[in-house]
């Protein structure tokens, strides 16, 4: 999922979620719904930040749950808005079966 993340792939990003996922913040709310709406939340993000980019610093798996902790750089954005410092950020990914089924956001 990452390296179609970092190549700014949404179509194979999201053919590893189930029809249902989503991406939300943690315990809060849900910023992607659904398979269509991550892949049009994203791919507006990507318009918006061409060099966006998250590099893994760690991963580990727990059960039906893989946590990584994420760099992420977004770089100039196309819309003349402010430089988005990068940070980090960890991601909690919950599996059902071989498909992530939602993504939260630790900020």
């Amino acid at each position: 999922m990452i390296a179609a993340y970092n190549a700014q792939d949404v179509d194979t990003y999201v053919s590893y979620m189930t029809d249902d996922a989503c991406e939300a913040n943690y315990r809060g709310a849900v910023v992607r719904e659904g398979k269509e709406g991550t892949r049009s939340g994203l791919a507006a993000a990507f318009a918006k930040w061409p060099q966006n980019h998250a590099e893994i610093k760690e991963a580990q798996a727990i059960g039906s749950y893989v946590l990584m902790r994420e760099y992420v750089t977004r770089g100039a954005a196309t819309d003349g808005s402010e430089l988005v410092e990068p940070f980090e950020v960890v991601a909690v990914y919950s599996f059902a079966g071989d498909k992530c089924s939602r993504v939260e956001f630790i900020r």
